[in-house]
């Protein structure tokens, strides 16, 4: 029996509470074809679900014809993103493998450290995730807001877009607004 090698994650703490993870998964072999606005739809949906079932926020993912990209943040004190991931991944490979595609065995993973997570440091990871398709030849050089597999996934905020001119700031500030009020804003009116 062939023993495989997985790569090495940190201690589960780190993918805990308030973490920022660039999350890259790569389909077998690098097999293209299963990039599709349908399938862009579908991420979208099953990515919505874990988001808000674990508690995160994705202010960037692209997705490229033989792999993707994503950065989630913890929102409170029980976000797990490797809860999460373990979620994701199934569900993601459960739709892949209807279209005769699968993800590799293991996703790799980036966690922001202290210094990465300031301001200035952030943005710029995210735009370099979001410039992968400028880099990869499949659009213009500083064209890569047009690319329409890139975007963001926040619970509630469909209206946010990753490329507007004030996405930050609302991002910002919907990042703050969920870490302090969480997920569900339940107005009681009475018994159920």
């Amino acid at each position: 029996m062939t023993q495989r090698d997985h790569l090495r994650r940190l201690p589960p703490r780190y993918y805990q509470c308030n973490a920022i993870v660039h999350w890259s998964m790569t389909i077998v072999e690098r097999r293209q074809g299963w990039l599709s606005v349908t399938f862009l739809y579908r991420f979208r949906e099953l990515m919505t679900h874990t988001l808000f079932r674990y508690g995160l926020a994705c202010p960037i993912f692209c997705l490229m014809p033989d792999h993707f990209h994503m950065v989630w943040m913890g929102l409170s004190p029980g976000s797990d993103q490797l809860l999460a991931m373990k979620h994701f991944r199934k569900t993601v490979n459960d739709s892949l493998n209807r279209i005769g595609f699968q993800l590799q065995d293991q996703s790799y993973d980036h966690v922001f450290k202290e210094e990465e997570r300031h301001e200035g440091e952030f943005r710029n990871a995210c735009e370099y995730i979001a410039r992968n398709p400028e880099r990869a030849g499949l659009v213009d050089v500083d064209k890569f807001a047009e690319y329409k597999f890139s975007g963001c996934v926040v619970p509630g905020y469909p209206e946010l877009r990753v490329f507007d001119a004030d996405f930050w700031d609302r991002f910002d500030r919907v990042n703050s607004f969920l870490r302090k009020q969480g997920l569900m804003q339940l107005k009681r009116s009475g018994s159920c």
